[in-house]
């Protein structure tokens, strides 16, 4: 290259000279050119020679003399302009010699009728058979035996421990249930049939947790590969997310594809098990996109002994998403959208951003999104704002459904990447914490989880829980030691240790979705960050084939009856409103009438109302039970005068269906922010001849709480009758019935809501049904939180507390962590207990604890931050005992109070909020409510000196007031919450 370096000093201010002159000839960079070029003129005349030869053998025809002499090509004139020509040559010859043997051969077979033999497609290579797996279990109290599962075969094997011999064999086509149970996460329960109409259950207790969901994966797996199902109803996913450091991956990735290192991790007997579909993220991805998708086909192939087929490959920049998926699935796969975001500086570079795919496996949406958000500890807003635009730019799913939310556009969304989001403390404590593996202790100041908390980023996802230490930033060729420091040449940058690398998902109530796994790695240290893998057992649905031909008769209809519907949203307009509604059952998109009743008494929120009359009767394509159980409604509130949404919900047809009126209730959102909530009364009447159903493959297994003066037992003696029908387990994404709006307008313009007493126990059950007539008691708060009853109070941290904003919990089988979704359950530093009933919180209460958050955090420095964000958790909490009682009962007074009494004066309910703001810290309180959202204080002008009073209290960092300065107030009875079902 010294000849370009001797152009660049001396020949370049020649041209330069020359060009000045009028002579755009460039005659020294000509001769460089030619100079650096001139090896080319042997190497392109080589290869014409051979490629000329080869076109004769085909074209007979052609003259003998070389074409490139006829065109006196073959000089060594070593100039440029003929050195362009040869190169057209050679394209010429490249484009045309396939043509000429395509036609050569046809001829040659033609000539002489020959038969081409049919294309054999190669056999795809057999996949590794598992290998017979064995447990080491307890049965009974102290029986040992093991429990020996093939796959292949179709059978598990209980041997007693020192029996040669093995105990009993029970068929696949034997087993009945599984029941896991949640109290101990190392138990299980088979049920099986062992004779005609005789049915055993046995319960078995592995080593670990881990080991039983080994054996409960190896068992469905056995189930699916011996149904005669033609369409799968489970897939396995797995999701991974890495960024690279803009450096080459090592020659392995089998850790990260097989999910081995730290964290909720595979067990090692079922790592083998492939997944039907892999999608892999990544940041800052140097390699080239083939390079890449062939280097993970390949490192598949090497693993599982699978083939598997692109999906899709999106890119942008350094940002890449690999979907793919096992070779008898392809079929399956269609409708594959791609899309891209950018969200770097000024949203115009792609250093930042996000990548999605989307498609429909048979009649299940998928969609997935791989993004880079912004860095740095400080950035936090800037992430939640890329978040924000990603959701509203990311153009994927049907575009029928473009109007509404992309978080409600898919039956299953996933979304991963490097989140960037950060810790908020002390490196020292930091550190300090991962030496002890406290995580709990990090996780309460995680950014994401915080802004989860605050409902500002992804509203109702739901994360895997974290057992692995932060994936960012080690020293790279190590995961022994962070890097916490950056030097740059404007100073030194921290970095904390942080999860920045993340995995959440989201997907339609009633839904089957388990998050089998989710960690890192801890052996793949050549980017400072260390990949993070996540697995999913997914329910799918598929073409429904109804039973009965159409036109083999008269055809019933299936219909979907609204008798009511009520919502409240968050807006300062007036306008009128209509409903539509969207589905794929529906042959096209129906709408309601507008609104019927409409009040406004509430300042930045709007309620509205449509009876009956104004509701259309919506009739779906197919009246099959079956078909219309894993169908779903997309409601969008929209107004009458700028068809501008207000908020979009979904609801599941499966717990609708019934002969009688349902009541429905969930939370309205839009872009992303939850803008209201919605309710009603809804009928879904099925033709009695089409109500059949089967049971899916992914029913099979339930969860059950284990009683707890229960001994365990190995056998149940044999019943006569098949075995009595345990609760299937419910789908994993069935939220639980909510007994109240979380948007604070609702307790505004209903008052405060009514919750039950949790259930008693059997040794309270006669004393509690002795005090109440029903059977149980409702009790009060002005808080709305449960007020323990007196048995309650007796028995100290026993009782039971609330979590603002989650869902009550009311169903024993649901798994752990259901209701919590406002409410990360690895952000909540102790254990929260199931209660039932409406947790939530009044408005003034709620934006008194957030405001706190930044006034403190400013006042006080990092440290003091760090120990409100601990104190925060509790102030949400519901108080240990009612307020009331404490500030405005006497003791003559609280005698006669009744559990649906709320002590306070009537004649306060009118005070003003003005007067609240004289309260210390009330007045921060309204600022802190309106930096989040909620422009409009004069909400809270129904709210009384009490209500300010009781808040104050909770807070614990706001002064406590002396209550004997308070006057007595007298007893008023609260409005009942109204019921929206229609009087017969």
């Amino acid at each position: 290259m010294g000849f370009m370096a001797e152009y660049l000093s001396h020949h370049l201010q020649l041209d330069l000279e020359a060009l000045r002159h009028g002579h755009p000839q460039l005659r020294h960079l000509s001769t460089a050119l030619v100079t650096a070029c001139r090896a080319l003129h042997s190497e392109i005349d080589f290869t014409l020679a051979g490629l000329e030869t080869l076109a004769r053998v085909f074209d007979p025809s052609a003259s003998t003399q070389s074409l490139a002499s006829e065109q006196g090509l073959l000089t060594s004139d070593p100039d440029l302009e003929l050195l362009l020509n040869k190169i057209s040559t050679v394209n010429h010859l490249l484009s045309s010699l396939e043509k000429k043997v395509l036609k050569s051969l046809q001829e040659t077979v033609s000539r002489h009728n020959l038969s081409l033999p049919s294309e054999v497609t190669a056999p795809a290579p057999a996949t590794k058979p598992l290998a017979v797996q064995s447990f080491e279990v307890k049965a009974g109290k102290s029986q040992r035996a093991a429990l020996t599962v093939d796959v292949e075969s179709g059978t598990v094997t209980i041997t007693k421990k020192g029996s040669g011999s093995p105990e009993e064999t029970i068929p696949q086509n034997k087993i009945l249930q599984l029941i896991k149970y949640q109290s101990v996460q190392s138990k299980v329960r088979l049920v099986y049939n062992r004779e005609p109409q005789r049915s055993l259950s046995r319960d078995f207790v592995f080593p670990s947790a881990r080991k039983r969901e080994a054996f409960c994966q190896l068992l469905q797996l056995m189930k699916i590969q011996h149904s005669n199902l033609d369409e799968p109803d489970l897939i396995s996913v797995y999701v991974g997310t890495w960024n690279m450091g803009s450096t080459p991956p090592p020659r392995s990735l089998a850790s990260w594809l097989t999910s081995r290192g730290l964290g909720r991790t595979q067990d090692e007997t079922t790592t083998c098990i492939p997944h039907d579909i892999y999608v892999i993220g990544t940041q800052e991805n140097s390699l080239g996109d083939r390079e890449w998708v062939e280097f993970l086909r390949a490192s598949l192939k090497t693993l599982m002994s699978i083939d598997y087929r692109v999906v899709a490959l999106q890119c942008l920049w350094s940002i890449k998403m690999v979907v793919l998926v096992k070779p008898e699935h392809e079929r399956r796969i269609s409708h594959v959208h791609t899309s891209s975001v950018k969200t770097g500086i000024a949203n115009t570079l792609g250093n930042k951003g996000a990548v999605g795919v989307s498609f429909l496996f048979n009649g299940t949406s998928f969609g997935f999104v791989n993004c880079h958000l912004a860095s740095g500890s400080e950035k936090t807003h800037r992430r939640n704002q890329n978040y924000s635009d990603i959701l509203r730019s990311l153009v994927l799913g049907d575009k029928q459904l473009s109007a509404f939310d992309l978080t409600l556009r898919f039956t299953h969304l996933f979304w991963f990447g490097d989140l960037n989001y950060r810790l908020d403390m002390d490196v020292q404590d930091i550190l300090a914490h991962v030496t002890k593996k406290e995580f709990d202790a990090l996780l309460a100041v995680d950014q994401l989880n915080l802004e989860r908390e605050k409902n500002k980023v992804f509203l109702r996802f739901r994360e895997g829980d974290i057992s692995f230490p932060p994936t960012y930033r080690y020293e790279r060729g190590s995961r022994d030691t962070y890097i916490w420091q950056k030097f740059k040449p404007t100073g030194v940058r921290i970095n904390v240790p942080s999860w920045c690398d993340r995995i959440l998902w989201k997907s339609h109530p009633e839904t089957h979705v388990v998050c089998n796994s989710y960690g890192c790695t801890d052996d793949i240290v050549t980017s400072d960050h260390s990949p993070v893998f996540a697995t999913f057992e997914v329910g799918v649905t598929s073409q429904f084939v109804p039973k009965k031909a159409p036109g083999s008769g008269p055809e019933p209809l299936a219909c979907i009856e609204w008798e009511s519907i009520e919502v409240i949203i968050k807006t300062t307009s007036r306008s009128k409103c209509y409903i539509e509604f969207h589905s794929y059952c529906l042959e096209e998109v129906q709408r309601s009438g507008e609104n019927t009743s409409q009040s406004c008494d509430i300042p930045g929120f709007l309620k509205l109302g449509w009876s009956a009359k104004h509701l259309p009767v919506l009739n779906p394509i197919l009246p099959d039970l079956e078909y219309l159980g894993d169908q779903h409604l997309l409601l969008s509130v929209k107004g009458v005068e700028s068809y501008e949404s207000y908020g979009e919900c979904c609801i599941a047809m499966r717990s609708l269906i019934s002969s009688l009126a349902q009541q429905f209730e969930t939370f309205l959102s839009h872009r992303g922010e939850e803008t209201g909530s919605i309710r009603g009364w809804v009928k879904v009447c099925v033709p009695t001849d089409r109500r059949s159903t089967r049971e899916r493959l992914y029913e099979w297994i339930s969860f059950e709480e284990e009683e707890e003066d229960a001994e365990p037992v190995a056998d149940t003696p044999p019943c006569p009758t098949p075995p009595p029908k345990h609760p299937r387990s419910r789908p994993r994404s069935l939220p639980e019935p909510a007994a109240g709006y979380t948007n604070p307008a609702y307790f505004i313009f209903e008052g405060v809501p009514s919750t039950w007493a949790p259930t008693p126990t059997a040794g309270a059950a006669h004393n509690q049904q002795s005090e109440s007539p029903a059977g149980g008691q409702r009790h009060w708060s002005p808080l709305g939180a449960r007020v323990p009853s007196p048995s309650e109070g007796e028995q100290g941290s026993s009782r039971p507390h609330c979590v603002p904003g989650g869902m009550s919990r009311r169903c024993p089988l649901s798994p752990p962590g259901m209701g919590q979704l406002n409410r990360p359950k690895s952000a909540v530093l102790m254990s929260d207990t199931a209660a039932l009933g409406d947790c939530s919180l009044t408005a003034l209460h709620m934006a008194t604890c957030l405001s706190q958050l930044d006034r403190v955090a400013l006042k006080h420095g990092r440290d003091s931050q760090k120990t409100l964000l601990r104190q925060t958790h509790s102030a949400l909490e519901p108080p240990p005992r009612p307020c009331w009682e404490v500030l405005r009962c006497t003791r003559d007074a609280h005698q006669h109070c009744h559990p649906r009494e709320w002590p306070c004066d009537r004649g306060e309910w009118s005070h003003g909020v003005g007067r609240c703001l004289g309260h210390p810290g009330s007045r921060q309180d309204m600022e802190g409510l309106q930096e989040r959202g909620w422009d409009h204080p004069e909400m809270f002008r129904d709210i009384t000196e009490q209500d300010v009073l009781d808040t104050v209290m909770l807070s614990p960092t706001q002064p406590q007031l002396d209550p004997s300065s308070l006057n007595e107030g007298t007893v008023v009875s609260v409005p009942p919450r109204p019921d929206l079902r229609p009087s017969t």
